[in-house]
Parts: structure tokens; sequence; C-alpha cells
């Protein structure tokens, strides 16, 4: 279609038929199923023939300077539309910078199919000489309904318009309207679908004053504005335009409402429409870093440079990421460029990194490992936040200071940067490359924990990446000869050659001397062999490199019985009861050697000293003496191999820590059958409430809710 218009004398009925059979196609170009409710203007049927009595029935045509009753193509040769150029340094459409080169509204829609954006309104009228169909006049028409043009007379056809009918505002009064026509009737403005020839009636005004025109020409602005169309539409149009500046623009209002994903789904759009173009890049890389996809965000501004590398806006944003990521290096690169003034703030925050983290560094190097963990995290507050490699110096620093549960769970809270930027991998971190560095220091303490296989897992990958490093070589080797030592030494402990175990646990313990499982494993050897010195010499390294090892607790605690050190045994029982507070073979333990101690202390043994414990009776004057005892006591008869007695074990254990106020005893009906005939006891698990020397409650296979609110109606 050519950019003149015809003026109004030349334009016939032909002529908008063919405009309104152009418009028709523009739509259907992008009725697709993922955008079958998009509603791009009045759905107006073709004009269909009829025979009037009064003659036949005028219709309208467009005034030269009516936009909204026009029907144009898309962009073509219009001048007033201004494209930035795709390929340049050309940066409207930039996320944060000024409106002047930010598209406008009107620009915004100039990529959306048209309709035939008319308002015709229908008057009902005894008249034939009078015209029934009213064309609207220009886009600039004060809110009076249709705009400022009058009726027109075109060639006279016999037809009448067929289609959606709906309320569209006020009516021009131009004395169209009769006195028989107490309601108005206005054809639809599209907006929304009422159906096939459906017809509103007494309609108020629309929001834009009247004007109901259902779609958005984006070449005279006419029609709906962006903030009245729902943004859905707005984003299903933007995502199938090929106008760049319209869907940056729509990115960008997205991205300022904290819209991120869906801004990015436009920006991929943008680059998708214009490769070359580093603004498109730039706010994707902002979008990206809002997500916290930062290795994607460095990818994106490294492209941007690329592609402009006087861009300053992109060397800020790509400086910014790498001061997070703690790459000082790389930052410097790109916040000081020659000729331009850093930004103070930026400058600042960078020189801070630099200074702790080569405090950091110097601390490592002489395994000053508090200090170093002091600096890594002053490095990570100032604002390398996201730095894997900082997180990692911090599960070093706390490995090596013996914390090896905060150095597990410090690998845990190392930020995953994935894909690896390629300019930050070639970085050196503490003398290795810096994504090295990270697997270097999984493999430590995978290994420290005693999870062989992770650790050789991730020392050959920070083998893979920075195979020259010498701290690199030594670790993988010192990995593999030690978890060879530990599976070396698992088979023949399973083998019950103890002694062999024993030294090949030992060879491991020769290359990695701070192995608190290796050390642990040989105490158990020592153990097998009857050597309870050895076993608590060994047990006591490994507390000592992993305080709170639970392993090694009770193997001392055992140790320690053995050798008849009752007071370290009961101490050894009373931790491990905290930490495993329904472990039977713990609540087994601490009760002998709560026994032990106060018979070899000479003192009477009472039930009263071992609250929190569920002991265990055999004999009947003992059960006797408890049954008449002052205070609550809870007997458990049970008999070994039953299902349901293993399965109240540890909740009774539970009970007794819960409750320690009450005396909780427990009775082997196999082993003690004297006391299950004297108790009445024919069905396991049983148990009897005794207070105060009576009988308040006896239960036969009770649920958990059952005996724990009969114990504590008891204990009250």
């Amino acid at each position: 279609m050519s950019n003149s218009r015809k003026p109004n004398s030349e334009i016939g009925f032909d002529s908008l038929n063919d405009r309104f059979r152009t418009s028709l196609s523009c739509e259907n170009k992008y009725k697709n199923p993922d955008f079958k409710e998009l509603d791009l203007g009045s759905p107006v049927s073709p004009l269909r023939t009829r025979t009037s009595r009064g003659g036949p029935i005028p219709t309208p045509t467009s005034s030269s300077s009516s936009s909204s009753g026009s029907v144009s193509g898309r962009t073509g040769n219009n001048p007033s539309f201004k494209r930035s150029d795709r390929g340049g340094n050309n940066h409207s459409g930039e996320l944060s910078g000024s409106s002047d080169n930010s598209p406008t509204a009107a620009d915004s829609a100039r990529s959306a199919p048209l309709t035939l954006n008319c308002q015709l309104v229908h008057r009902r009228s005894t008249s034939t000489s009078s015209p029934l169909i009213h064309s609207g006049g220009s886009a600039s028409s004060s809110s009076s309904g249709c705009g400022g043009g009058g009726l027109v007379n075109p060639p006279v056809v016999n037809a009448l318009p067929t289609g959606n009918i709906c309320p569209s505002g006020k009516i021009l009064k131009t004395g169209m309207a009769t006195r028989n026509s107490p309601r108005r009737e206005v054809l639809g403005s599209g907006t929304v679908n009422y159906g096939h020839g459906s017809i509103m009636r007494g309609s108020s005004g629309s929001s834009n004053g009247g004007h109901g025109s259902g779609a958005v020409d984006g070449r005279t602005g006419a029609g709906i504005s962006s903030t009245e169309m729902s943004e859905s539409v707005i984003i299903k149009r933007a995502l199938v335009s090929s106008d760049l500046e319209m869907v940056k623009k729509v990115g960008n209002d997205l991205y300022n409402k904290g819209q991120f994903l869906k801004a990015l789904c436009l920006y991929d759009r943008a680059i998708a429409i214009s490769p070359g173009n580093a603004v498109c890049r730039s706010n994707r890389a902002a979008a990206l870093t809002r997500l916290d996809r930062l290795a994607e965000a460095v990818k994106e501004c490294e492209e941007a440079v690329r592609l402009d590398p006087m861009y300053e806006k992109a060397h800020h944003r790509l400086g910014s990421l790498h001061l997070r990521l703690g790459q000082v290096g790389n930052a410097r690169q790109h916040l000081s460029l020659p000729g331009k003034q850093p930004d103070p703030r930026e400058l600042e925050k960078l020189q801070l990194l630099e200074k702790h983290l080569s405090r950091c560094s110097d601390f490592r190097r002489t395994r000053d490992w508090k200090n170093a963990l002091k600096e890594a995290d002053a490095v990570i507050a100032t604002g390398a936040d996201s730095s894997p490699q900082l997180f990692a110096c911090r599960a070093e620093s706390l490995l090596k200071l013996h914390q090896l549960v905060d150095a597990d769970y410090g690998l845990l809270s190392i930020p995953k940067v994935e894909p690896y930027p390629l300019s930050c991998s070639r970085t050196k971190f503490f003398g290795m490359l810096s994504e090295a560095y990270v697997f270097f220091v999984r493999a430590e303490v995978e290994m420290a924990l005693g999870r062989f296989g992770n650790a050789v897992t991730a020392a050959e990958e920070a083998g893979k990446i920075d195979p020259l490093n010498i701290e690199v070589a030594m670790m993988l080797n010192i990995v593999r000869l030690v978890k060879s030592a530990r599976d070396r030494g698992n088979g023949l402990f399973n083998s019950e050659k103890y002694i062999e175990a024993a030294s090949a646990y030992g060879e491991g313990l020769k290359l990695d001397h701070t192995n608190s499982v290796l050390y642990c494993n040989r105490a158990a050897c020592w153990s097998k062999l009857k050597q309870w010195e050895k076993s608590v010499e060994d047990c006591n390294k490994a507390l000592k490199i992993q305080p709170g090892y639970t392993k090694a607790l009770l193997r001392r605690a055992q140790s320690n019985g053995k050798l008849e050190r009752w007071a370290e045994c009961l101490r050894d029982y009373e931790l491990l009861r905290k930490e495993l507070p329904g472990d039977n073979e713990v609540a087994e333990g601490l009760f002998q050697a709560q026994v032990a101690l106060q018979k070899l202390r000479g003192e009477e043994v009472q039930s009263s000293l071992l609250r929190g414990v569920v002991q265990e009776l055999s004999d009947i004057d003992q059960f006797r003496a408890v049954v008449s005892s002052p205070g609550v006591s809870v007997i458990y008869f049970k008999e070994s191999g039953n299902q349901q007695c293993e399965q109240l074990a540890p909740f009774v254990n539970m009970l007794c820590i819960r409750y320690q106020s009450v005396s909780f005893l427990k009775v082997d009906v196999e082993k003690s059958s004297v006391i299950a005939k004297v108790g009445n006891v024919r069905i396991v698990p049983a148990f009897k409430i005794y207070k105060n020397g009576n009988r308040v409650n006896e239960m036969v296979c009770p649920s958990q809710q059952e005996l724990e609110s009969s114990v504590r109606c008891s204990s009250f």
C-alpha cells in the first residue's frame, strides 16, 4: 500500500472492501494456538447487500485525516517510524538509560496486526434519505465518541453491516438519533467478544473518552493505548513482533516492575530480532543478574562489550558482576576504562576487596586459619557475596580448625556458578586456577569426613582443570592412596584379620595424620584385639580432630568400661545420651556405668539416682522394692525378638528422657519369668504404672499416644 492516501472522493466501496481484506489477512497472521485469545480489533463481518424501500443504503468511507477508520499494513515506508540500528552502536532501549531513546507507547504498538478500526453507529430512522452508518473522524478528535468527522455520502451500495455490536461510549450529538430511538445501538470496538451479531444497548462511555476503537494502530497512534490492554496481550504481541524498539520497551517495563523472568523472555526476543545489538545483550544480563544467574549474565555482558567495545554501561555492569564473584582483577579491568571516570563507590569497594583478599591469601599461606576465616568473611561482607572461591576458603579454614560439621555445611553453602565463565576460570586464586580451588577444598573436606570416593572424584576434577599445579597434584595422589589404604583395611577387618587391618589403617594415617575416621577404625581393631589402652588412645586422637564424633565416643566409653574407668565411661555415655536419646545400646551402657560407679564408691544403688535411664530388672526382690517405693514407676514387660516390643523400645527411651521424674524399668519375660508371673503378665508388650506403692494403670499393646498420655497423667 502506498504511503499517500487518496482523497475521499476517490475511495469507493471496492477500495474499502480491499482494505478490509488486507486487515483480516494481517490479523490471521497471528492467530496461532498460542495466541488465540489475542483480540486485535473489532470483528466486523463483510457487508452484505440488502434492498431498502427508500433506495440504496449508503456506505461510509474514511476521511483523509481519519486514523481510527483507516486500515493500513505494517510499518512499510512510513517516514515517521524510526528504527534503531540493529547492528551498530545505537543504545536506544537501554534498560536504565534516558527515556529519550526509549520507544513510546504508540511506537510499542506498531508491530501489532491491524483490523478495521472504525466506529459505526446504526441509527433507527424512518427517513430514507439520510445515511444509516456514521464513520468516525480523526484520532485527534475530542472525547465526543467517534471524532470530529461528519457524515459522508459514498457511492450507493445496497449493504448493511453484520458483526458484533457492543457498547462504545457516547455518540456524537449530530442529530442522527431520532425520537423513535430511545437507546443507543453502537457497533462494538472489538475489545470484548460478545458473540456474532450481538447488540448491546444503552452503553456508557469507555475509559478513553468513548472512542471505542478496538485495535492499536501503530502508524497513527489511534485505538486503545498499551495501558488499557491487559499485560498478557502486550507481552504476546511483543513476543511475535519484529519491532525491536517496541520489544525492548515492553521488556524494560516488565523489568522495572520486578518481573525479571518475563523481561528475560522479551530480551531473548529482541536478541533474536537483532543478534548484534549490544543493548539487548546488556539488558538481558541485567535480568539474569536479578535472577541470580550470574554466569550467564557475565557471558551476555562480555558479548555486549565484544559487539561495542566502547559501551560504557556494559563494561560497568560486567565489572560489578566480577566484584560479586570475587574476581578483583577482572573487575578492575572493566571498572577503570581508559579515558573514563570510574564510579567512586565501585572503585572504593574494589580497593577494599583487594585489601581483604590479599590478607586472606597471606594468612592461608602461613596456615593462620583463624585469621584466614576472618578475612574471607570480610571479603564476602564487602560485596563478593557470590564468590565460590571465598566460600570454599571458609570451608577450608573451618576444616583446619577442626570444625568438621561446619566445614561440611560450608560445602553446601558454596554458590553454584554454572556454566563457569571463561574469563573467571583463567584467573588464579591462592596460586591455582579459581575453579580448581573449589574442587580442591571439596576433596579435603570429603576425605576428612570419611567420604573417600567423593574425595577422589573432587580431586580428579581439580586435576583436570589445573593439571600443572603442584598442590593439586599432591592432593590427588594423597587422596587416592588414603582411599586405597582405607578400603584394604575394611576388607581385612571384615575378614577378622584385625592386626593386618590396623596396619592398613596406619598406612593411611601416615599420608593423612589428621583423619579422624582412620583413627576410629584402627581403634575398632584394637578393641577386637582387647588392647583397650590403644583403643582409647586412638579414640582420643579422633575426638581431638573431630569433637562430638559419636562413633569414637561410644568406642572410647566401651574401652574405658573394660578398663573399669567408670567415671570416664559415664561421662562419655552421658554425652552420647544427649546425641542419641533413643539408642538402646547407649541407654544400657549408661545404666551399667551408673550402677558400677555407685558400687565402686560403696553406695547403695537407688532407683531415684537412675532417673532418665530405662533400668533392667532381673531380681524379684528388686521388683518388689520398686513397686512399693514412693514416686511413679513405669515397668515395661517385653520379650526379645518380639516385633511390637522392638518398635516401642525407642519410644520408651524417649519417654524416659522426657519425664525424668518418673522411674522407667524393663523386664524381659523370658529371662525373668518369676517377675512376669508375679505381675500376671501373659501378653507383651505390657506396661504397669505404680504410684506411691499402688498400681494406678496397666496397658497391653498400647499406642504411643496412649502410653505417653498415661505416663503424663500419672506424673502429676
